[in-house]
């Protein structure tokens, strides 16, 4: 492993989990609904699937960007009609129910996992802004082997996971300060932001069809 490749890798993980989009509403959702295990759990699916996006950046897959870039319409089409269903789910999601789901160990953690994974993953521009990222710091050029592309994607995927870890325990421990009506609220806040985030998404669509 490249050292400083592995740094560098580890802030691009940090910097890309740490904007406040619809993921990072969701998980904090969780975190404090569901608690601890839900949010991280949550988080992981966001870093495997900035770690894929990171892995076909670094390797030059171009077969794949090429992909994603000729089918970004559906992958948007898709994410954003998850979004408005997760929106108008957590919308009218019961927190005082999700307490006690959690009581009894009734969380599924593998639908955490999977729905955030799907919704990171539908964002097919998170490929161009590693390729972007990569190219614009000079990470990789023709001579960059396979450990020093391997150390870089490594470092995405740890700081995308420490990052999550951290924030997920950050939040589940200032937790007790709310109140069910607090996440009666978070909730709505949430759900109402998610939404959004998926109508965004279906005007932007709407848009471009019209153009073309």
């Amino acid at each position: 492993m490249d050292l400083e490749l592995l740094i560098k890798g580890f802030i691009i993980g940090v910097s890309a989990s740490v904007s406040i989009g619809p993921i990072g509403v969701m998980i904090i959702q969780r975190t404090l609904n569901k608690g601890r295990l839900s949010g991280f759990i949550s988080g992981m699916g966001a870093a495997i699937a900035d770690t894929i996006y990171a892995i076909i950046a670094g390797f030059s897959l171009t077969f794949i960007i090429s992909f994603l870039e000729k089918e970004h319409i559906l992958f948007q089409l898709f994410g954003g009609l998850v979004l408005l269903v997760l929106g108008t789910r957590i919308f009218y999601t019961n927190p005082a129910l999700q307490l006690r789901r959690q009581r009894r160990k009734k969380s599924k953690l593998y639908e955490d996992f999977f729905s955030i994974f799907l919704l990171t993953f539908t964002n097919p521009l998170a490929v161009f802004v590693f390729v972007a990222i990569f190219a614009g710091l000079g990470l990789l050029n023709e001579e960059s082997g396979f450990i020093q592309t391997s150390s870089i994607v490594f470092g995405v995927f740890a700081g995308s996971s420490i990052w999550w870890f951290f924030l997920s325990s950050l939040l589940s421990r200032f937790k007790s300060r709310f109140r069910l009506k607090s996440l009666w609220w978070l909730n709505k806040v949430s759900g109402i932001l998610i939404f959004a985030f998926g109508l965004f998404a279906a005007v932007d669509l709407l848009i471009q069809w019209i153009k073309s």
